[in-house]
């Protein structure tokens, strides 16, 4: 995964609520069965049809959406969809769990800020977005809003990991704990 520090880009202003899993992309373009590169090219498909939407432009690196985003089913071809666009950075007053959680594994920053925040970075105009992952900070021009995100997923997005790559940065503290365990516990060892 690349990290993701900060990124500095247009946004895509989405000023829906409840955008779901099927509306990032509708069940009828998922054809491949593990992550597929175009996926992007039906990113939001439906909704930009229907005119309710402003249709996603190249160099937009960043979304920012109304509350729930991301909810419904537990698809994850929906941040494949939003990450072969290009999308690094989804900012919303809240996500689907599932959501969030495929957005980390595919190097997405699920940035939750308040209502009031997402109204006023909505509001901005179309002036670039930064998102400074290490300070939790959001900026647009004078707005400028701080978001929350879980401390783990914090750091596996500062520094490109996945769930491997977070375990194995613990392998020190693995080891000491199995060396500390087989001595206080040694009667719990399996017997070979």
């Amino acid at each position: 995964m690349t990290p993701f520090t900060t990124e500095t880009a247009p946004a895509l202003k989405l000023p829906v609520a409840n955008v779901d899993t099927d509306q990032l992309i509708p069940a009828r373009f998922m054809k491949e069965p593990r992550k597929p590169d175009g996926y992007g090219r039906f990113l939001l498909h439906d909704l930009m049809q229907e005119g309710d939407i402003p249709e996603p432009q190249p160099g937009q690196k960043i979304l920012v959406a109304r509350r729930n985003f991301g909810c419904g089913s537990s698809r994850e071809a929906a941040v494949y969809a939003l990450g072969d666009f290009g999308f690094r950075c989804i900012i919303a007053p809240s996500f689907g769990d599932i959501f969030s959680s495929n957005c980390v594994k595919n190097g997405v920053v699920p940035a939750t800020v308040d209502e009031a925040d997402a109204e006023a970075l909505l509001a901005a105009g179309d002036l670039p977005v930064t998102v400074d992952l290490a300070a939790q900070r959001i900026t647009a021009g004078n707005v400028v809003v701080e978001f929350r995100i879980d401390p783990v997923w914090k750091t596996q997005l500062l520094n490109g990991w996945d769930d491997i790559d977070l375990t194995l940065a613990e392998a020190d503290r693995i080891a000491a704990f199995v060396a500390r365990d087989a001595t206080e516990r040694g009667w719990a060892a399996p017997r070979r």
